[in-house]
């Protein structure tokens, strides 16, 4: 299977309303290792790598949200599959 891997940023009310969770459980039920944080501006940040099939349904994921979230856009810029994760995780920043 093809590998891929995109840096996400999803922007609107998705801080505060469990975003980082419901991506790591998604993430997760899709197969896809890599991180998510909160970054300063109000946006969530997040790398999948993985299956590409896999990485496309967390984008897909990624336009939805969670439940309590309100998704205005997400940027996706595809980068060099690295395997460099071995599970998916939150992150804080910096």
């Amino acid at each position: 299977m093809e590998k891929k891997r995109v840096h996400v940023w999803i922007s609107g009310r998705v801080q505060g309303v469990f975003f980082r969770a419901y991506t790591q459980e998604a993430a997760r039920n899709h197969g896809v290792t890599g991180w998510v944080r909160n970054v300063p501006d109000g946006r969530v940040e997040a790398v999948f790598e993985g299956d590409a099939s896999a990485v496309e349904a967390m984008v897909q994921w990624c336009h939805r949200g969670s439940p309590l979230s309100r998704v205005d856009g997400v940027e996706v810029h595809e980068e060099p599959y690295q395997g460099e994760f071995a599970d998916f995780g939150v992150r804080s920043w910096r």
